[in-house]
């Protein structure tokens, strides 16, 4: 009885020590950074572009890419992950990025769609805009 109660309490999976920082942990907070630098440049492009004439573009593309790659990378660290949160595997991280992932790249396109608008408008002359 003793040795089937030990055979089974090993099967068993641990959960994580609160303060350990495990592989799925890493991942899920990586991809989460990145989503969240991709949120604050998709931000930033769209606060800045209001009083601008063109320029964000290169920004906007660097957040669309970093929400994104935020988003892919959350989800594939949720898809491997064998466990609830507080497992170690970076669920609650995988899930931030997710998150995060797409605000950034709503604002990413935003800030895009902005930037193409306003360079189309800024290289006519006043006589070739539409009114």
């Amino acid at each position: 009885m003793l040795a089937a109660s030990a055979a089974h309490a090993s099967v068993q999976p641990v959960a994580a020590d609160a303060y350990d920082l495990t592989a799925g942990r890493l991942v899920g907070t990586a991809a989460a950074l990145v989503a969240l630098v991709g949120v604050v440049v998709g931000g930033s492009v769209l606060v800045r572009s209001a009083g601008r004439i063109g320029g964000g573009r290169r920004r906007a593309i660097t957040s669309l890419v970093a929400g994104l790659t935020g988003m892919v990378v959350g989800a594939l660290n949720l898809a491997v992950a064998d466990g609830g949160p507080g497992t170690g595997n970076g669920v609650v991280g995988g899930a931030l990025a997710l998150l995060l992932g797409l605000i950034a790249s709503v604002l990413g396109r935003l800030a895009l769609v902005r930037s193409r608008r306003t360079g189309r408008t800024a290289g006519r002359s006043d006589d070739e805009r539409v009114s």
